[in-house]
């Protein structure tokens, strides 16, 4: 099995009890929406986010009901936003498989994700806890000014390695870090030992996005997206950003001019993700990974519990080698 399998099989039964959450949190008496809902279940994701909930609750308490509503609650927002993503980008695959846009419409699709949001916004008040609410609320938040920010860079050619960092921070990162306060709050906890999960969670999150970008420059099928999609849609990440800003290069000059056009051909993609890998960008999408787990894993010392521990830092080096 997987690291992530595995840590999944130390905690099956409570993400039965997840599955069998969202599924009631979903369920209407709308034959369409049971239609489009059923069918989107029907592919499962990985479940970092509810998992790291889990996982949480577990490291600094006792499992209680709280819980696996939190960590419904934080799963539903997080499929709400990539719906309404899918929406946004015009995708029709996600996963492999068809959206929700591609199978019935865009009005459908927004309906859905809005549907997600509310049932959500439920499972959060089900705990009885405004600090759980109040985490999902700024989160929606963040998640939003995230995509603006990502959307405003992109379009002003803003090739800034911190801005960059500010993004993900708050488009993905964020979302870790919600999740490692509603486990918190969900078993009492809100002291010291919060502050050192959410350090984590944000090391957590940046390395997921920065994992999640470095596929964009590589083929594979199991990734679900064509590869330099991001560039496609003006969108620098941190492996290309390096290479730009490497002026000393004999192709910086010639790729910064190439990243300013308008519109982008396949062979200016092509050109500009060979040039991200001949100057480095990926090697240092690594490096810069690495340094950011090794710091994570500081964040674990102040905890005894060392099998919680071990787990949280085995999940990390999932984010880091997954293949997809």
């Amino acid at each position: 099995m997987s690291t992530l399998k595995d840590i999944q099989h130390t905690i099956a039964p409570e993400l039965q009890q997840l599955h069998d959450r969202i599924a009631t949190a979903l369920s209407s008496s709308n034959s369409l929406m049971t239609q489009v809902v059923t069918t989107y279940l029907s592919s499962k994701g990985k479940l970092i986010r509810p998992i790291l909930v889990i996982l949480t609750a577990k490291l600094l308490g006792k499992m209680n009901d709280n819980v696996i509503l939190a960590a419904a609650a934080v799963e539903m927002l997080h499929n709400a936003s990539l719906i309404h993503d899918d929406v946004v980008d015009e995708s029709d695959k996600r996963r492999n498989r068809p959206t929700i846009n591609s199978l019935w419409d865009n009005h459908i699709a927004v309906l859905v994700g809005d549907f997600f949001v509310s049932s959500a916004l439920q499972q959060a008040l089900a705990t009885g806890d405004i600090r759980i609410v109040g985490s999902l609320a700024r989160l929606g938040r963040l998640l939003s000014l995230g995509e603006v920010d990502q959307l405003y860079s992109a379009q002003n050619h803003i090739l800034d390695e911190k801005a960059y960092f500010e993004i993900i921070s708050r488009k993905t990162a964020s979302l870790f870090v919600s999740c490692v306060e509603m486990g918190s709050y969900a078993v009492g906890v809100d002291d010291y030992r919060l502050e050192s999960m959410r350090h984590f969670a944000e090391l957590l999150g940046l390395c997921f996005q920065i994992k999640d970008d470095i596929f964009d420059y590589y083929s594979d099928d199991k990734i679900g997206k064509p590869t330099g999609n991001d560039l496609r849609e003006g969108k620098v990440t941190l492996p290309l950003l390096y290479a730009l800003n490497q002026r000393h290069h004999p192709r910086s000059a010639e790729m910064r001019a190439l990243i300013e056009k308008e519109v982008l051909t396949s062979e200016d993609i092509s050109s500009l993700i060979e040039y991200a890998k001949e100057a480095g960008g990926i090697d240092y999408a690594y490096q810069t990974m690495e340094r950011l787990s090794q710091e994570a894993s500081h964040d674990l010392d102040a905890f005894d519990n060392q099998q919680e521990r071990e787990t949280f830092r085995r999940l990390f080096d999932y984010i880091i080698t997954r293949e997809a």
